[in-house]
């Protein structure tokens, strides 16, 4: 008999039918209501079996079976694990003794649910036995999910045949293994696991083991099972596994293990870069760890559909397609960078965060922080030519600086009670801060021991978990070993200060000439002035880095002293001694080996400020020419230097030719012109900004094509961002010339294959043209998005079709964001939303769409609404007055049921805003006659 997707189906609705209705509506509720599992019980294994029905679009299902084999570490008369949104067959649950000298014979009498922590808890017909070990199985089903977490679906369409094929993934982080198959879903629950998935023969299947048999399905032919080796004991997130029709680019790495990268088929020849640098940048993990990479395989898939940028599931690593597929003809320099680093990022987890995982939510930084300044080294290591570790460095203090300078930020570890605040962790204290610190670590102890210290690290909690402080006591150890650090100091006592307190500090440098000393104070620095100085409390042990005018040891990043915190807590002044006299400068913070700010007294100001508008500018290390704009731009912002001397800075900017003083220039200059493009003296600033970008816009030739004679990388960067910046004031033939190549592409009889326009300035030329444009102009970009075939170029055209000023045109835009139907899939709406929100004329209409389609929103995205806070981004930049920042509050109270899942962002959002209100009170006319006698 063959079967039919029909007959299939009807099998199917059988193994259904026989079981309960959902949980929710079936069990008691428990009384146990702690947010963490109990501790009684320890899985050892897991088998499990999943049936995945892909061939009928309208019903997408899995069924399967979960064999848990239980330690008893405490007697116990209650199995507590986690479940949702799995239906479960109870007449079918089996609890088995297999070891240890307690009864045999054991059963489940009745079931309890907890639905606030997800618990599914069995009780038992007898008491569980410490030293004794339990099978449980479960049978369980369910519908692919339809949003983008737990087991669920995807799909890309055949452009040949323009038929939908349709696929299953995972996304577990941070807790919805829970909602794929019953389990002890918390990171310090490690298991092995033995996977088996059963699929139409059509498809592949993938896990994180490789396969070790493949066997006909017992009733359903053209069905297969398919086994997957043992895994390595892993936590339950980072369980992953996928049925597809994919193809795969395979590579070799030195040890023998198989290195395979997959995506569609018609998008496998944008894989060769990933297949190329993924190997690579692994091999040099293992030597940077001086661990072997233990899986005998790794795969690294493209999805359609995924919410992350990545998932470092372990040898299944998981990617959205712009941040895997590299296309040469429509991938920027930008695009490729990016894709690097992200390749980078999530193949370190498999050390960081998967070899040795936090036992905890709590010390989350540990596997972003690290995977994310490790990172940085291991594109370094094969791109040099990009520079990327220093623009990572100044990326992640730029970052992590303006979150942290607020009240309502948050320590590095954090306690962690709520599922919902893990995902508010997923932000840039554990990423870009953590970073940062760690950066900071590895430069005061120095390359030997710091190594030497992660690989003992590894090796001592290898398959196991760990907190901060085993982290801490390796490091101390080779610290102490090699010299690297004073046998009085301790990495904890140092490291603690900057994890477990929220904030940075900003050290106040007051030179005293004619001594040739300095007294170095420090506070916690804050964007809101309302908190008084009494109240910016807390110190930070930091290492001291500096040099002078004649020394220029700008190499020498290590420690030359400390500033220490009393064994209460309070902040110890320091006194440097031996510095020079009046006429030279003195700088602290080498390259920004450590994430503070450093204001100085207004002589050492104007000493710096000379040496940067002379020809002697290149002098002061390009990174501490980045440092000095940032810190002098911050500290105009909250009054503690006035806004003539941050311009003196900033003039100098003529001169400058380096990507990172630029970049940190602009992004806070950007800061200012969304606040001042609503006021009359927007006209002054425009007419300083060209002042500045001028020279360096006529230094890169413009907007010619000029790229491919750029000897240096970062100058295509740097290029790309002028560009972008001095089309928006309209310097020089910026404006005219890409209008010209939009033109040139619209004339084009094939220009889905034919696009004329440079691929690093497709961006500002697509956003110009349509903030100029017709009607026709956005359909025919629009048209464009629909037909490619590249993630990364999808990407900038939906970035930029929000740069329209019709009213029309962006209202209907934002409507096809939030509509299942338009072709936008549901990662991408926040990008297509915020791309109106950021403009002038958007941001209002945008804020009022989210005001009033604000339940609409939140039930697009539920149950996994982080996605709301990005869309909180434009408003916090571009809310200055009080009526608006009323208006927003207003709204966050009124939908706080819909907003409750991110309060954190919306604190946030609101604080800023008021720095923005409080700036336009205190700065707007100082600035405004300020920047007059600049021009």
């Amino acid at each position: 008999m063959t079967y039919t997707p029909v007959s299939i189906m009807k099998w199917f609705l059988w193994v259904v039918l026989v079981i309960s209705l959902d949980l929710s509506s079936a069990n008691s509720i428990s009384s146990y209501n702690h947010y963490r599992l109990p501790t009684a019980l320890r899985p050892q294994r897991y088998y499990l079996r999943i049936l995945t029905l892909l061939e009928n679009p309208d019903d997408l299902r899995f069924a399967g079976s979960v064999q848990i084999v239980i330690e008893a570490l405490e007697n116990t008369r209650n199995i507590t694990l986690h479940s949702k949104n799995l239906t479960i067959d109870e007449s079918q649950i089996t609890l088995r003794h297999i070891s240890g000298s307690g009864s045999k014979d054991n059963c489940v009498s009745s079931t309890s649910v907890n639905p606030t922590h997800d618990y599914y808890i069995l009780h038992t017909c007898r008491e569980l036995l410490a030293g004794n070990v339990y099978t449980l199985c479960l049978p369980f089903s369910a519908e692919l999910s339809r949003q983008l977490f737990g087991y669920y679906r995807s799909s890309y369409k055949d452009p040949v045949t323009n038929t939908t094929h349709w696929l299953s993934a995972t996304q577990f982080e941070p807790a919805a293994a829970r909602k794929a198959f019953p389990c002890f879903d918390e990171p310090g629950f490690k298991a092995s696991f033995v996977v088996t998935l059963g699929y139409h023969k059509q498809f592949t299947g993938l896990s994180n083991m490789p396969v070790k048999d493949i066997k006909p399905h017992e009733r359903l032919p053209n069905y297969v099972w398919c086994e997957f080796e043992q895994s390595v004991p892993m936590s339950t997130y980072l369980v992953a596994y996928s049925v597809n029709d994919f193809s795969f680019k395979p590579s070799t790495l030195p040890n023998g293990a198989l290195f395979r990268t997959w995506a569609r088929p018609n998008a496998i020849d944008q894989c060769d870069y990933a297949a190329e640098f993924g190997p690579k940048v692994l091999h040099y993990y293992e030597q940077f760890f001086g661990i072997k990479f233990p899986l005998p395989k790794i795969d690294q898939i493209a999805l359609p559909d995924f919410s992350a940028g990545a998932m470092e599931n372990w040898g299944l690593v998981t990617y959205r397609e712009t941040t895997l597929l590299y296309s040469p003809t429509h991938s920027s320099l930008s695009d490729q960078q990016n894709l690097a680093n992200v390749i980078a990022h999530e193949l370190a987890h498999q050390w960081f965060g998967n070899l040795v995982t936090m036992k905890w939510w709590t010390d989350l930084w540990l596997n972003e922080g690290f995977a994310t300044y490790v990172a940085g080294l291991g594109v370094q290591q094969f791109h040099p030519e990009w520079h990327s570790r220093d623009k990572g460095i100044l990326t992640a203090l730029i970052t992590s600086f303006r979150l942290d300078s607020l009240v309502s930020s948050h320590p590095i570890s954090r306690p962690i009670q709520m599922v919902t605040e893990i995902e508010e962790s997923f932000d840039a204290i554990s990423y870009q801060k953590g970073s940062a610190v760690l950066r900071m670590m590895h430069l005061f102890m120095g390359e030997e021991s710091f190594r030497s210290g992660l690989k003992e690290y590894l090796q001592l909690h290898a398959y196991k978990n760990a907190e901060q402080d085993n982290l801490w006591e390796s490091l101390t150890s080779a610290a102490h070993q090699s010299g690297a650090l004073d046998g009085h100091l301790y990495i904890k006592t140092i490291m603690d200060s900057w994890t477990l307190q929220t904030g940075y500090p900003v050290l106040n440098i007051t030179r005293d000439y004619s001594a040739g000393t300095a007294k170095l104070t420090q506070e916690r620095y804050l964007r809101n002035s309302q908190i008084p100085r009494a109240e910016r409390v807390g110190c930070w042990w930091v290492p001291l880095s500096y040099t002078t005018q004649v020394e220029k040891h700008f190499n020498n990043t290590g420690p030359r002293a400390w500033m220490e915190c009393s064994k209460t807590g309070e902040s110890v002044p320091t006194t440097i001694s031996l510095l020079p006299g009046p006429e030279e400068w003195l700088i602290f913070n080498i390259q920004l080996s450590t994430p503070y700010k450093a204001n100085y007294d207004a002589r050492n100001w104007k000493l710096l400020i000379d040496t940067l508008n002379s020809g002697e500018f290149q002098s002061i290390h390009v990174i501490n020419r980045a440092q000095l704009i940032d810190d002098v731009l911050y500290f105009a912002w909250t009054g503690e230097q006035d806004y003539d001397t941050a311009l003196q800075v900033t003039n100098y900017l003529q001169r400058e030719r380096d990507l990172i003083p630029w970049k940190a220039a602009l992004d806070n200059l950007k800061l200012l012109n969304r606040l001042l493009r609503q006021t009359p003296n927007f006209g002054s600033f425009k007419r300083y900004m060209k002042k500045l970008l001028t020279p360096i816009y006529e230094h890169l030739n413009g907007m010619n094509d000029t790229f491919s004679s750029i000897t240096q990388q970062d100058h295509v960067l740097l290029k790309t961002m002028v560009v972008n910046v001095a089309c928006q004031y309209q310097v020089g033939d910026c404006v005219p010339k890409a209008l010209a190549y939009y033109r040139h592409w619209r004339s084009e009889a094939n220009p889905d294959e034919n696009n004329p326009v440079p691929i690093n300035l497709r961006s500002t030329v697509y956003c110009i043209a349509l903030g100029q444009g017709s009607e026709e102009d956005w359909d025919f970009l629009w048209s464009r998005y629909k037909k490619s075939n590249v993630g990364s170029d999808r990407q900038t055209i939906l970035s930029t079709l929000g740069c329209s000023k019709a009213v029309w045109i962006l209202q209907r835009y934002m409507e096809k964001a939030f509509s299942p139907k338009s072709g936008i899939r549901k990662q991408d709406s926040a990008l297509c939303f915020q791309a109106v929100a950021s403009g002038q004329v958007g941001f209002l209409l945008a804020m009022q769409y989210m005001m009033e389609n604000i339940e609409f929103i939140y039930k697009y995205y539920y149950p996994q609404i982080r996605a709301l806070s990005s869309l909180l981004l434009p408003f916090s930049e571009q809310v200055s007055t009080m009526s608006d920042l009323n208006k927003f509050r207003s709204f966050a109270n009124d939908s706080r049921h819909f907003l409750k899942g991110i309060r954190q962002a919306m604190q946030q959002s609101l604080e800023t805003m008021l720095t923005n209100v409080q700036w336009m009170d205190r700065n707007y006319q100082h600035f405004s006659r300020t920047i007059q006698h600049h021009l």
